[in-house]
């Protein structure tokens, strides 16, 4: 039961500009990573990803929403972008982004299929879960929401799909398109948007219509670190999957809740992730593991060299791979101790126990 890796070096042509904080070199270094620790063989593929069909993005799409896609893709200047979300700030328009993001949600898609066919449990595509795209517009650095896609190819054969997001930033592209559908969960653990973009995913955000109640936020205070996250995770995560009962689990592994990144401030080191790793195993299920944010460009290979290595049941070294600390530089895959200031750590604890609770009380859990 095979373990797929979706990596081409066509992912780098997802390139948003120099200047962007999105660096597509996070892909090609994630790849050297894994490949300096030999990881890849027979039972752990690196498979060509293929663009997705378009029939197949329509289910999280408007068809006007990909026609301007497909216009700014051949002419960036184009006077409709401003309407879809595609322009100067955080998503700009790039000749090439049509087919660079059927490329990057074509993978996810494969990697629904690979759980599907029974030829293997798990698969990783490191350049999805860009989660917040919307159906008929772009957002934060998103322009096709590959997660929803690959969800939408789940259902054809389950029932019910679970979706993790443990970016620093809610999740609020997959949670909006599944938000009155009570075949798919979605839980997001991110900063507040009290203080990030993009300003949404509270505890009272629970779904609506029949799907009350499968809808998760767990919203964090600036500082948090790994004892007061896992709380958080154990706290919630596991009841909600119990009472769910989903059948496939996708995860987004954004890297940017790693206290290194630059663009958001939580502060889990890499014990964090190892955490809800092992918890994800426990599962059993047919697991799709995607990427995310992360814009520190020596942190992301790290944390989504580990998720692969978790996917496919290795236990790598400590001690980066000569090749790459000489090309890359760096020592160690996995963080040191990390010292929190007791008196921020109280309050991110307080703020953390108060947003579990108000979320239970959301849900009729107490």
């Amino acid at each position: 039961m095979s373990s797929v890796f979706y990596y081409t070096p066509r992912y780098l042509g997802y390139n948003l500009g120099p200047h962007h904080p999105l660096k597509p070199i996070r892909y090609r270094r994630t790849y050297d990573l894994l490949e300096g620790y030999g990881i890849f063989g027979p039972e752990t593929p690196v498979v060509e990803p293929e663009p997705a069909d378009v029939d197949l993005v329509r289910r999280a799409h408007t068809d006007d929403y990909l026609t301007a896609i497909r216009t700014l893709s051949e002419d960036p200047d184009a006077p409709v972008r401003s309407a879809y979300g595609l322009g100067p700030g955080d998503t700009p328009a790039f000749p090439g982004m049509w087919e660079a993001s059927l490329l990057y949600t074509g993978a996810s898609v494969q990697g629904a299929e690979h759980l599907l066919s029974g030829e293997g449990r798990r698969a990783h595509n490191i350049a999805g879960g860009l989660h917040h795209a919307q159906a008929n517009r772009a957002s934060g650095f998103c322009i096709l929401n590959d997660a929803a896609v690959a969800i939408h190819r789940l259902l054809e054969t389950l029932e019910r799909v679970v979706y993790i997001d443990i970016d620093a930033h809610h999740g609020d592209g997959v949670e909006a398109l599944f938000y009155d559908d009570p075949r798919v969960m979605t839980i997001s653990t991110h900063e507040s948007g009290q203080w990030l973009f993009p300003g949404t995913g509270f505890p009272t955000e629970i779904g609506q219509g029949e799907a009350r109640g499968t809808a998760i936020n767990i919203p964090l205070a600036p500082y948090t670190s790994d004892d007061t996250f896992l709380w958080v995770f154990h706290e919630v995560v596991p009841r909600a999957i119990e009472e769910f009962q989903p059948q496939a689990v996708v995860t987004q592994f954004g890297a940017d809740a790693h206290f290194s990144d630059p663009l958001a401030h939580l502060a889990l080191t890499t014990r964090s992730y190892e955490a809800m790793l092992a918890y994800y195993h426990t599962l059993g299920l047919p697991w799709l593991a995607l990427g995310g944010g992360g814009y520190n460009i020596d942190t992301v290979p790290r944390i989504w060299s580990l998720v692969y290595a978790a996917l496919a049941n290795v236990d790598l070294p400590d001690e980066l791979p000569e090749r790459y600390r000489a090309e890359y530089g760096g020592e160690r895959l996995r963080d040191g101790e990390v010292r929190i200031d007791e008196a921020e750590s109280y309050r991110v604890e307080e703020y953390a126990r108060r947003a579990v609770a108000e979320l239970q009380r959301a849900l009729g859990w107490d």
